[in-house]
């Protein structure tokens, strides 16, 4: 199985970021600046359609899933692995099941979904020399069916992924699967699929990992951290602290502040309720206009001297993605009986199973988070200016993004509670 690593943003002063924990390197300032992705208008329309996905995907998953039914428990995902992994399957797909799925992308047609799949793995390579990010796709096919040969060359050339035939009722092609997942997040995700969600009898496994690890810009002091009480949590968490200038903003009900990574291609957006709001407020007011307008007002350009306090913290998410998809507008491909994808083997199928397990670790040196999304296929027919100073402590909820500068792309969303 091909894959593309992404090197993405670090900068400035910097040392660090590698495969490894134990990993050290060292890159000249001088030789790791940032240049951008250039994107024509339309290209850039896509995007701002994609993010709008993000968020949609977020309020549902997020709101409905973790802040109503169980509150206390934070979140993770992964919109761009979504977006691979479905776009990757929409080239099989044909009519009205297509139709929803480049909807709900935020797309108009497939091959929109091709070109900006392919741009990201190719245009992203070579952001940053210090953080690291791999995009890696893959296909598991019964040995009973075949894929269609114009399916696998879509595959092939869009997402550099090579379809695998296996015995599904060989006993092994579970560990198999959930080893190509531990490979391509750096073993940040040990399991993506269960003895329970795993069929002999599928048709399909396709599987889209996202792994990224960045170190901050201005690195938190470790003997800076302490026990503080995070409000709501009723338990102290570990508190990294740090005062220097970053982009921040008063937004009216929430404060925003952005932490980049390197050479900032990367950073991470964390978006502060203010007192009497929550972050369920803020998520149902997150377009992509509002988050491309995020730092056009509220600041002075070249940022403010803030006094941060962020937990150091570790989320873990196993979502189900069904019903989230389905209520998002593209519920044709979840049922044996609309859902059309003649192209995408010698059999009709349909989407029986559709989960993420996505997971993040932020600490004093930086970020590493990892995502696996995985799509199970179905047979129908058997059956489913002066700088001012603000302090912005993040003691309580809050909601954070890690995005790339030049496209504004959403890596990662997530929704931290304290506990």
């Amino acid at each position: 199985m091909r894959h593309k690593m992404l090197w993405a943003a670090v900068a400035l002063m910097m040392m660090t970021a590698c495969s490894s924990d134990n990993d050290e390197t060292i890159v000249n300032p001088e030789d790791n600046e940032w240049t951008p992705i250039s994107l024509t208008r339309a290209e850039q329309e896509l995007v701002t359609s994609n993010n709008d996905f993000a968020f949609n995907l977020f309020r549902l998953a997020g709101p409905r899933k973790i802040w109503v039914e169980d509150p206390e428990k934070g979140i993770i995902l992964s919109p761009i692995s979504i977006t691979y992994a479905l776009g990757m399957l929409n080239n099989g797909a044909a009519g009205e099941t297509q139709q929803q799925i480049n909807k709900v992308l935020g797309f108009n047609n497939a091959d929109e979904v091709n070109a900006f799949c392919k741009k990201m793995l190719t245009e992203a390579l070579h952001l940053d020399k210090l953080t690291k990010v791999q995009i890696a796709n893959n296909i598991y096919v019964n040995k009973d069916y075949t894929l269609n040969p114009v399916f696998v060359e879509k595959a092939n050339d869009f997402y550099d992924a090579q379809p695998e035939t296996r015995d599904f009722a060989d006993g092994k092609t579970l560990d198999i699967i959930n080893q190509w997942a531990s490979d391509h997040t750096e073993r940040m995700i040990e399991k993506v699929l269960s003895e329970k969600e795993f069929r002999s009898d599928a048709v399909s496994y396709l599987l889209n990992a996202i792994y990224f690890k960045g170190t901050w810009k201005e690195k938190f002091k470790k003997e800076e951290t302490k026990e503080e009480a995070f409000k709501s949590a009723g338990k102290k968490v570990p508190m990294m602290h740090q005062q220097k200038k970053f982009l921040y903003a008063d937004k009216g009900d929430y404060e925003a502040l952005q932490l980049p990574y390197g050479n900032g291609a990367y950073s991470m957006t964390i978006l502060l309720p203010k007192e009497g709001k929550t972050t369920y407020d803020i998520a149902q007011g997150l377009t992509a206009e509002s988050w491309k307008t995020m730092w056009q007002s509220g600041v002075p350009s070249e940022g403010a001297i803030v006094d941060v306090k962020l937990p150091r913290f570790e989320t873990n998410t196993d979502l189900d993605l069904v019903e989230t998809m389905s209520r998002l507008g593209m519920p044709n491909a979840f049922d044996p009986q609309t859902a059309e994808f003649p192209d995408f083997c010698n059999t009709p199928t349909f989407i029986g199973l559709m989960k993420q397990v996505a997971r993040i670790k932020v600490s004093e040196e930086g970020t590493e988070a990892a995502a696996v999304t995985e799509i199970g296929m179905l047979n129908s027919l058997a059956g489913p200016s002066q700088p001012i100073h603000v302090d912005f402590h993040a003691d309580h909820p809050f909601i954070y993004m890690i995005s790339e500068k030049s496209t504004g792309t959403i890596f990662f969303i997530g929704h931290y509670t304290g506990l």
